[in-house]
């Protein structure tokens, strides 16, 4: 089998669910194309652009598959998750290209609908789960000898923002048990890993509800100026709970976690305080705006105003000193004018996030907005405002992260620089890429002779100058000292 993965990290993840699973039931992985009886697409449809790319990529396994039935040798395609869940009729009938289909809560599936293919059937399962989070399959990671994870901690999203297909592609929100997490944390520790990202659609929002005696605690209750579609849920452990009990398994281990909403923030003091205490966790916080317009985020439906989010904002800079933000923004949804954008600029502006994740609208079919509204703003002009947007961002991250030129920083080595092979590039605690020479340096442990730094390894260095590349700043430094975790 070869797999491809497109889109978000939560895709990552659910290839390494899918593989676990044809792992267990006699399948071998291949990184090579022309070796494979199947190829799997796992996909997405956040965006018109997103799907398109799979598009393309299937008018070339086409070929592919053509050549292979003429030498007697047939090859499987199946499409795997969102777009799957979301075109299932258009992907089997378009050309009978595709052999199965299988939705993100199907992925058990997979063996029996790849027998269905086998005897020249196309198969398809798209059916949605209300409790599947595959919460006893440990994922196989993808990149062996890999320094950071991801580990899926719920699956759906309840919040029905009317521009956001994810409902509809990925199901109803629920809860990975607290258990099963920290046991699949524990092993990644256990295997070298020292970076772990806790992943969902809304990872704030966690209630596991696996353990009776917490079915009873009372529903958070939600700060001034923010609001839900959904009535809020009593009973369960509360992300800090997991956040605390992931964060004492291994103090050398970073922990991230994405992507939270900003709704569920302000009842989660304790989610703060545990970021500002424990040195493991990143200091780092994902806060999706989406836009700086009070009125366009009422039509998005996204439950706060802009003024509740600068209040959040200025709350959690007060919380976390020298925290890096980033954010997501829209560009041109539905009736935005040109004052609601020039009030996404000022937003951009008055925060100054660190990274940023910047796109134009693309209307998706099944969404509120699709049914509501009008995708009335036309594309020159989406695309004009999101070239601002991007240019303003860019200044002012700029501007935000200069501020640690000429500071020391602990970095996660991750590998060899793109750039040059005499470069290295790791991660610092706020998720900006550090580039840095591949040099021998003085050992932090106190040995005397002087060692390189290998993946997997921290270091720290001296940020020496800025270069910004949308999405991402990275800084290039010299190296002071490394494996910087055993004198931290």
């Amino acid at each position: 089998v070869y797999l491809e993965t497109y889109g978000c990290q939560m895709n990552v993840n659910d290839t390494e669910i899918a593989w676990a699973i044809l792992q267990k039931n006699g399948y071998r992985r291949t990184k090579e194309l022309d070796e494979a009886d199947v190829v799997l697409l796992v996909t997405c449809s956040i965006r018109e652009k997103a799907e398109q790319a799979i598009w393309n990529r299937l008018r070339h396994l086409k070929a592919l598959k053509v050549r292979r039935q003429q030498a007697r040798l047939p090859l499987r395609i199946g499409i795997l998750g969102c777009m799957a869940e979301r075109l299932k009729e258009e992907i089997l009938q378009r050309e009978k290209l595709v052999d199965i289909v299988a939705g993100p809560d199907a992925y058990r599936d997979l063996p029996r609908l790849l027998a269905v293919a086998e005897s020249g059937q196309q198969a398809a399962n798209v059916l949605l789960s209300l409790d599947e989070t595959y919460a006893d399959i440990l994922p196989v990671q993808t990149s062996v000898g890999g320094t950071t994870a991801f580990v899926s901690i719920m699956r759906g999203c309840d919040n029905m923002c009317s521009y956001c297909i994810v409902p509809f592609t990925r199901g109803r929100e629920r809860s990975r048990p607290i258990a099963s997490i920290l046991q699949e944390v524990r092993m990644l520790s256990d295997q070298g890993v020292k970076e772990v990202t806790l992943l969902g659609q809304n990872v704030n929002s966690f209630r596991d509800m696996s353990e009776v005696q917490f079915q009873a605690a009372a529903a958070p209750v939600l700060s001034r100026g923010f609001s839900t579609v959904y009535k809020a849920k009593p009973g369960g452990l509360r992300f800090a709970h997991l956040l605390d009990q992931v964060s004492r398994i291994d103090p050398e281990m970073r922990i991230r976690f994405t992507s939270p909403h900003p709704k569920d923030f302000p009842d989660e003091a304790s989610v703060l305080q545990l970021i500002q205490e424990r040195h493991n966790i990143c200091k780092q916080l994902h806060l999706p705006a989406q836009s700086g317009s009070t009125r366009v985020l009422e039509a998005m439906r996204r439950g706060y105003t802009r003024e509740a989010y600068l209040e959040l904002v200025h709350h959690v800079r007060e919380s976390i000193p020298g925290v890096s933000l980033s954010s997501d923004f829209i560009a041109g949804f539905c009736g935005e004018t040109e004052e609601d954008h020039q009030q996404t600029v000022s937003l951009l502006r008055e925060v100054r996030y660190n990274v940023g994740f910047l796109f134009a609208y693309s209307m998706r079919q099944k969404t509120r907005a699709y049914h509501r509204l009008q995708d009335d703003v036309p594309a020159d002009v989406k695309q004009r405002r999101l070239e601002e947007l991007i240019a303003v961002f860019r200044e002012e991250a700029a501007r935000a992260n200069e501020a640690m030129v000429g500071q020391n920083q602990l970095v996660l080595v991750e590998g060899p620089s793109k750039r040059s092979p005499s470069e290295l590039c790791g991660r610092n605690d706020g998720n900006i890429k550090v580039i840095f020479p591949n040099a021998e340096t003085e050992d932090a442990a106190g040995c005397e002779a002087p060692v390189r730094a290998q993946p997997g390894d921290f270091v720290l260095v001296k940020v020496t100058c800025l270069h910004h590349l949308f999405p991402w700043a990275f800084f290039s430094c010299s190296v002071l000292f490394s494996r910087a975790a055993a004198a931290r």
